[in-house]
């Protein structure tokens, strides 16, 4: 049971590096460091993107949560 649970946060592991990796940046270091405030608004398939990274970062949680008890 633990080896395919771990088989499975492998999967989601690379879904969440693929996840965060196509996500644009808002703002740049330089707008960091003036104090630049951004508002960003995520639409469309970018919103899906970021809402997909949040969801596959919570089951990665609850499956490490879960292999703990077991």
């Amino acid at each position: 049971m633990s080896i395919i649970i771990q088989g499975i946060q492998t999967v989601i592991a690379v879904l969440i590096l693929f996840g965060v990796l196509l996500q644009q940046r808002a703002a740049g270091f330089a707008s960091g460091v003036i104090g630049g405030t951004n508002i960003v608004q995520r639409r469309g398939a970018e919103k899906l993107l970021y809402q997909g990274t949040i969801a596959l970062a919570i089951a990665f949680l609850v499956l490490s949560v879960l292999e703990w008890f077991i």
